[in-house]
C-alpha cells in the first residue's frame, strides 16, 4: 500500500516547505511508500521553484496550470492525477498546502481505512477538535454551514463537509471518476469540497454485495486546525463562498442534480 499525498497549490511559498518537511518526517516514521502529487494553479510566487527543489528529496509529480483556475478544477485535477498513479488499494490524502493541517493525523486516517472506512475526514466538529487563529465571525459561519449541510444532506458519519484534509481509498476515487468524469467538481471555488463529498455519498461500490453494490463508509477524526500557522493571507472570499455554496446546495438538493452530472460525464445516449 502506498500513500499518495495530493496537494492543490496556489501561491504557497510561505507554507509549502514546512508542510512537505512535516510530511516527509511522517512518512519516515511510518516507514510507508509514498508519492507526492502537486497541481500548481498558476502561482505567481516561488511555489514551482520550491516544488522543484523538494523533488530532489522526495518523489513529486507536478502538474501546472498556466492560468489560475480556482480550487474546484485544481482539487479535481490533483485527485485525478493521483488516481492515475495509484493502485486500487493505495490511499490518497488531500490537504491544504498552507501548513494549517498536520500530517501527524495521517497514521490514524490510514488505520481507519484499514478498518473498513472508504473516506476519512479530519473534522473540526468532533470531540477534541480545535480551531486556532480563526475569527469569531468565520467560526460562526462555519458552524452555520455545518448545521445546514447536516439538515439538507445528511451523510452518516459526517459533520465536516468542507474541510480539505481527507483520506480516500484510491478505488473509491477511480469509481467516482468513472461515474462522473471531469464533472466530479463543477464548482470552481471552495464549495467544490462539499460537492465532491455529496457526489461520493451517492456512489455504490460493487464488491460482490449484490447488483446495487454498497454505500461508502465515511468516518471522521478530530483535528486541530492551525490558522495561526498559515503562510500568507486567506484566499477565501467569505461572502462569495457562502453564496456559491448555497447555490450548489440548491443544484444538488436532490439526486436529480447529482445524476445530471453523471449523465453529462457519460455523454449522450
Amino acid at each position: 500500500m502506498k500513500i499518495l499525498f495530493a496537494l492543490p497549490a496556489y501561491n504557497e511559498e510561505a507554507g509549502l516547505p514546512k508542510l512537505l518537511d512535516a510530511f516527509h518526517d511522517q512518512m519516515i516514521a511510518m516507514e510507508s511508500s509514498y508519492q507526492v502529487v502537486i497541481v500548481d494553479d498558476g502561482s505567481t510566487d516561488r511555489t514551482r521553484d520550491i516544488v522543484r527543489e523538494w523533488s530532489q528529496r522526495m518523489p513529486i509529480d507536478l502538474v501546472h496550470h498556466e492560468k489560475n483556475a480556482g480550487l474546484g478544477k485544481t482539487i479535481q485535477d490533483v485527485l485525478y492525477r493521483a488516481t492515475e498513479l495509484a493502485e486500487s488499494d493505495d490511499i490518497v490524502v488531500t490537504m491544504d498546502a498552507d501548513n494549517t493541517h498536520s500530517p501527524a493525523l495521517i497514521p490514524e486516517m490510514v488505520r481507519k481505512i484499514a478498518a473498513g472506512a472508504d473516506v476519512v475526514i479530519a473534522s473540526r466538529y468532533r470531540k477534541g477538535s480545535r480551531v486556532v487563529g480563526l475569527s469569531l465571525v468565520r467560526k460562526f459561519m462555519s458552524q452555520g454551514a455545518r448545521v445546514l449541510f447536516q439538515v439538507v444532506f445528511p451523510i452518516p458519519g459526517v459533520r465536516d463537509y468542507t474541510c480539505g484534509f481527507r483520506a480516500y481509498r484510491a478505488r473509491v476515487l477511480r469509481a467516482a471518476f468513472t461515474r462522473y468524469g471531469r464533472q466530479l467538481a463543477e464548482e470552481p471555488g471552495f464549495a467544490a469540497m462539499a460537492e465532491i463529498l455529496l457526489k461520493l455519498s451517492r456512489l455504490r461500490l460493487d464488491e460482490k454485495q449484490g447488483p446495487a453494490g454498497r454505500p461508502l463508509e465515511f468516518r471522521e477524526l478530530p483535528m486541530v486546525l492551525r490558522y495561526d500557522l498559515k503562510g500568507g493571507a486567506s484566499k477565501m472570499k467569505v461572502g462569495s463562498t457562502v453564496m456559491k455554496t448555497l447555490k450548489m446546495m440548491m443544484r444538488l438538493r436532490s439526486s436529480t442534480g447529482i445524476e445530471s452530472a453523471a449523465k453529462k460525464a457519460d455523454g449522450p445516449s
